[in-house]
């Protein structure tokens, strides 16, 4: 298998379709297969059994863990991380005698945002900004940046900094001293330094 770059890592038994973008540094494991018209970003990590595509697109450094299935319409943004299984869905209400391809939802998971395993994402919604969902959890709605997401369905139960550690009532990151404040109930921003 061709790649872009000599600093791509194709394992063997991988399947990459053609055309399609695949940035420095990036290592595709066992048994994945990339469909057509993707892009991947650089130093990306590609697990066991993962199926990409067609037309994904994946930011840089995204580390999608064993047995994660991206369909289209799934737009992962710099520095996400997909926990082993967790899913996408990609049409609201499927029907194996229905054809519904054309009916695809976009799902966009923002920077440095975190899905943990055997979680759900359902269609349509967005993941923000270095929010956190819980290892089983699943999400039908929209998620606000930095939210700490549990439960079935998903319910926020807290914020969590970009560096991942669970805020306070301080909205102090005990990892690195960043500061967050809430805008509103539901939206959290990080302070300037």
């Amino acid at each position: 298998m061709a790649s872009q770059h000599d600093s791509v890592f194709i394992h063997e038994s991988a399947y990459v379709d053609q055309p399609c973008e695949i940035g420095q540094g990036t290592k595709i494991w066992h048994f994945a297969h990339v469909l057509r018209d993707c892009r991947i970003g650089a130093q990306c990590s590609i697990g066991q059994n993962v199926m990409v595509g067609p037309a994904v697109l994946i930011g840089q450094r995204c580390k999608i863990q064993n047995n994660v299935s991206l369909y289209d319409g799934v737009v992962l943004e710099d520095d996400v991380f997909c926990g082993p299984s967790c899913v996408f869905t990609n049409v609201i209400n499927p029907r194996a005698a229905i054809e519904r391809k054309s009916q695809f939802l976009r799902t966009t998971v923002r920077r440095g945002a975190t899905i943990g395993a055997n979680a759900t994402i359902v269609c349509g919604v967005e993941l923000g900004a270095y929010c956190f969902i819980a290892a089983g959890a699943v999400v039908t709605k929209t998620v606000p940046a930095f939210a700490l997401m549990m439960g079935v369905a998903a319910r926020r139960v807290g914020w969590i900094s970009a560096a991942g550690a669970r805020l306070d009532t301080a909205l102090v990151c005990p990892v690195d001293g960043s500061r967050y404040a809430e805008s509103t109930p539901d939206h959290l921003i990080r302070l300037e330094d």
